[in-house]
């Protein structure tokens, strides 16, 4: 090749292919089945044979998919070494599904008892696992969704990191840890509701949530009165339109300021009553303070407050 000849240009690679070099679009489609890089516009291929980086035997079912996959379970911070490390079942049965024989039972037997040993390696670990099954055993009592575990799980964490833990009973942080998360999310849950699924005391719980919060720098958004609805309606069993009705209720409350120094769980409690009435599935004050955890006295106030402000005209 003489110096005056061109090089001929290299395909450009599949990551810096931007757009289409026959109309100039950026709306590029990847045709795996095809290999084909195709522009959505003109139809043009921009580039073909591209490597296909899934894996490399196919499945055509769940349960083909499953004894193919190759990969473990997602990483969560729920297990305090993160769900990476592994587990050696009690099924004593080798790859082939045989039975072990004796010799090979007893040596799988000390494999799984220094493998459990292993797993736990110092205190801050055994800290950190007792403390973790604490989180997910209050969460399943109150059945908080996965979101609220992770949360919490993420918040004792810190706390470990930051040594907090010292002079402070394990079951007092971690339902301190769960009401936060609750907070964080958006989910209602009350210290009296976390405390008695600890199986701990009010006030513990109240002096653990007051010492994080002042000690991780935490700025928790206040509770609003909406969010209670969905909890009180799934109680009462009433109907979707309740809880509509309930929450517009509160929304034009908040417009008129009616909320304002009110307390939230009282407000739910009201509308939520007021709506029963209204889809003519009147609840009483009695049912709906016991299930908000106030008193009847509560919702009658705040039930004649929204009537006066709000001009409704309700029938009882």
């Amino acid at each position: 090749m003489s110096e005056n000849d061109e090089v001929p240009s290299l395909p450009p690679i599949l990551g810096e292919i931007q757009r289409c070099p026959e109309c100039g679009s950026t709306k590029l489609m990847r045709d795996y089945d095809a290999a084909e890089v195709v522009c959505m516009e003109c139809g043009f291929v921009v580039d073909m044979k591209i490597a296909d980086q899934g894996p490399e035997w196919r499945a055509f079912d769940n349960e083909q998919k499953e004894k193919r996959s190759r990969v473990g379970a997602p990483i969560t911070f729920t297990i305090h070494d993160k769900g990476l490390s592994t587990t050696i079942d009690w099924h004593d049965k080798d790859i082939f599904g045989k039975k072990l024989d004796a010799d090979q039972k007893a040596q799988i037997y000390r494999l799984r008892k220094w493998q459990r040993r292993i797993r736990v390696s110092d205190a801050s670990e055994r800290n950190l696992a007792f403390a973790l099954s604490e989180i997910t055993k209050i969460a399943n009592v109150l059945s908080l969704p996965k979101s609220v575990l992770e949360t919490s799980s993420i918040i004792y964490r810190k706390i470990i990191k930051k040594r907090l833990m010292r002079g402070r009973s394990i079951q007092g942080i971690c339902a301190a840890t769960v009401y936060i998360a609750c907070r964080q999310c958006g989910l209602p849950r009350s210290l009296d509701e976390i405390a008695s699924a600890a199986n701990i005391s009010k006030r513990e719980v109240g002096r653990c949530y007051r010492f994080l919060i002042k000690e991780l720098d935490l700025a928790l958004p206040p509770p609003k009165a909406n969010q209670y609805i969905s909890k009180f309606s799934n109680q009462l069993a009433l109907q979707g339109k309740a809880e509509e009705i309930a929450n517009k209720i509160l929304a034009i409350a908040s417009r008129a300021r009616l909320t304002s120094g009110k307390g939230p769980v009282g407000m739910a409690a009201a509308a939520s009553y007021i709506a029963s009435v209204l889809i003519g599935e009147k609840r009483t004050q009695r049912e709906i303070a016991e299930i908000a955890n106030v008193t009847e006295v509560t919702i009658r106030n705040r039930f004649k407050e929204l009537m006066e402000q709000l001009l409704f005209i309700v029938t009882l």
